[in-house]
């Protein structure tokens, strides 16, 4: 009867598809698009494309699977080669555009992917549609979000001509990408319609999102957490609603136009869970926990869809029924997605690899990681937050190699910056004992600051290549891999001493080696170990590669401060090189990880720095009746088992993260030799 009232009620279609290319229906909504579309008409050929992101599954199309007008194919939207492929051999005349990044939360943490995905991916597909110029119907999904913060007040909701004002990276690249589909309708005349939804709950969905994330909580015993005070106000649509207005705007919709998807019915994010607790039979005062906000949460997002509903679409499903039917389907099927522990933190980085999901979890949430899918029955009482933003993060670090010097001074920074942290016991090529270091601390970031240097110098390594071996390769690629399974960032602290000067980089020339190009300094064993183990992390997207060189800091007592080493020897040679002064870099390592930063960093201060110099100051700051002597390289290879690395590193990236870093000298005076001033 259904289905015979859902025909009828589009019997006067103005438009009729023959071979539609659904984009990311594998995903939440879509899939609901795909199934309805597949069940309704089976007259029209259906083709996905689907790359099986994280929050994609194979699972959601099963009601599809079966039906012959229906085809999966696995591939990216990016790739411009198989799009055009498919809207060629597959005669493709409708698209509808759903495939994107969309959980605000990851763009925080993951801008770029999310430009990649929603900006690039989408002008890949209209640069199809133009060069092939077969494509009829063009339907583009975006969000509500692009119009930005409504005013509390406002009485009537964001209509298809407000201005848009997105207020966080995800509703940026959707604005971006619309602007794109804008403008390929304009220049070329591609018959383009863009859709701005609210909120979608329902089957299927994967726990990043608020409602399902709730519901799995809830059946886990486990406390929800609500940013900020709970006091945001969203509107929510049951997915097969939201389905039924894309079935609607496909056959209906005006070329050209913009459709809000949206109801007028709003909740406070508060109100949501207090629901949810209802009918788990949860106490709201010990269920709910308030946890720190967003770096910005839009206070309320309003739609107005009076031009929908014009065309004939209404909203079904009342909210009580469709969060009931939401949780009878997740208590039903609560593998679905495998192990979602890290997407029930309050605040998940997921990071976008391939190989399944991984989460960076951006604060403390031991009863999440410890509590596995099985013991749904488990109970944890948590006492309401007095504060309803807590003005900390909540984070803790699990840092290797306590007794070196970087490890320790890590440590410090922990305590005095009041950060939880814990050593780790087990050793870095042991991986059981790894795994047990993070099971039982339960870290948000790790910091690998163990290693191999030499005792008391990088000749050491020439004589035991094995033990080197062992700790700088194997041991960092263990650690690594571990903290990848269970979704952890590692900031490992590396060297750039796997540079040396050259033809494109000569000495002076203030032309620094940058973080992509190819180490080419071989003379040390000690160096050979760290470029490989460099190499090999590259495969590694939650690992945030820091090359310290030459480090120095305000403790002119260390033996392995570099100004101690270099005040101490008989003979020096005079290069210019570029340097790490630890009291200003290690601080802005934490905040690196605050900010879930990720790849290779040039971890050095800006420019360059001779012995000679470094001396001159210390003569100038410490010691006025210093001497010391100069002697050149051959000179020192005598005296020296392997040769060493001379080097400038272009700190420019780093630079442009943190502004206020200071040039190599500047911070030497202020860091160093200021603090210690006795002349």
């Amino acid at each position: 009867m259904y289905f015979l009232l859902c025909r009828s009620s589009f019997a006067m279609a103005t438009y009729t598809p023959k071979n539609i290319l659904i984009t990311g229906a594998a995903g939440f909504i879509a899939s609901h698009v795909c199934n309805r579309l597949i069940r309704n008409y089976p007259e029209y050929k259906i083709v996905v494309l689907d790359k099986l992101d994280y929050c994609s599954n194979l699972k959601n199309l099963i009601p599809s699977k079966a039906s012959s007008n229906f085809k999966f194919v696995k591939g990216d939207i990016a790739s411009a080669d198989l799009v055009n492929f498919l809207l060629i051999t597959e005669s493709i005349d409708t698209i509808m555009h759903f495939a994107a990044q969309t959980h605000v939360d990851n763009s925080f943490g993951n801008s770029f992917e999310f430009t990649k995905n929603n900006i690039y991916g989408t002008h890949v597909l209209l640069e199809a549609c133009k060069v092939t110029g077969q494509i009829r119907r063009f339907i583009h999904v975006s969000t509500d979000e692009v119009y930005g913060e409504t005013d509390e007040d406002a009485v009537v909701g964001n209509h298809e001509a407000s201005q848009l004002l997105p207020t966080n990276p995800y509703s940026a690249t959707k604005a971006g990408a619309e602007m794109l589909v804008m403008a390929y309708g304009r220049s070329y005349g591609l018959p383009v319609i863009t859709t701005r939804g609210n909120n979608v709950y329902g089957p299927n969905q994967f726990p990043e999102k608020l409602i399902p994330k709730f519901i799995l909580l809830a059946m886990r015993g486990l406390p929800l957490p609500i940013h900020g005070d709970g006091s945001n106000v969203r509107s929510y649509l049951y997915c097969e609603d939201v389905a039924e207005a894309f079935e609607c705007i496909l056959h209906k919709g005006e070329v050209g136009h913009v459709y809000n998807v949206g109801t007028k019915k709003e909740r406070r994010v508060i109100d949501v869970a207090k629901d949810i607790c209802k009918l788990f039979s949860m106490d709201p005062e010990t269920s709910i926990k308030f946890v720190e906000n967003r770096p910005f949460n839009d206070q309320r997002y309003f739609l107005d869809d009076q031009k929908l509903t014009s065309l004939g679409w209404s909203e079904r499903t009342i909210w009580e029924e469709g969060l009931r039917k939401t949780i009878e389907w997740y208590t039903q099927n609560p593998d679905w997605w495998g192990d979602v522990s890290g997407a029930l933190l309050p605040h998940p980085r997921m990071l976008m690899m391939p190989g399944g999901r991984h989460f960076d979890g951006s604060e403390e949430n031991k009863a999440v990681s410890s509590v596995s899918t099985n013991n749904i029955q488990s109970r944890m009482v948590v006492p309401v937050s007095k504060c309803s933003s807590p003005r900390k993060p909540s984070m803790k670090f699990l840092i290797y190699g306590r007794t070196g010097w970087i490890g320790g001074l890590l440590g410090k920074l922990c305590e005095k910056e009041g950060i939880p942290f814990e050593y780790g016991k087990g050793r870095l090529e042991d991986r059981s004992s790894l795994i047990a270091d993070v099971q039982s601390v339960k870290p948000t970031h790790v910091f690998n600051a163990a290693g191999v240097t030499g005792r008391p110098n990088v000749d050491w390594c020439e004589s035991h290549k094995t033990d080197t071996i062992r700790t700088n390769v194997a041991g960092t690629l263990t650690l690594a891999d571990v903290c990848r399974d269970h979704g952890i960032l590692m900031m490992n602290y590396a060297t750039g001493c796997i540079f040396e000067y050259d033809a494109a980089h000569p000495e002076g020339s203030g032309i620094g080696y940058k973080e992509e190009d190819t180490p080419n300094f071989t003379g040390s064993f000690y160096s050979k170990t760290k470029a490989m183990v460099e190499e090999l992390l590259k495969e590694y997207d939650n690992v945030c590669t820091l090359r310290v060189r030459m480090p120095i800091s305000s403790d002119l007592n260390n033996p392995r401060n570099f100004i101690t080493k270099i005040s101490r020897y008989n003979k020096v040679v005079n290069i210019p090189n570029s340097m790490t002064v630890l009291d200003e870099l290690l601080p802005i390592s934490i905040e690196m990880a605050k900010r879930n930063l990720r790849g290779i960093w040039n971890f050095t201060n800006p420019g360059v720095v001779s012995h000679n110099e470094i001396l001159e100051m210390y003569k100038k700051y410490i010691n006025p009746e210093f001497k010391w002597v100069n002697f050149t390289l051959d000179e020192q290879a005598k005296v020296i088992v392997a040769p060493r690395s001379n080097n400038e590193m272009d700190a420019s990236k780093l630079k442009k993260e943190f502004p206020e870093l200071l040039s190599i000298k500047d911070s030497l005076i202020k860091y160093v030799f200021e603090p210690n001033k006795k002349t």
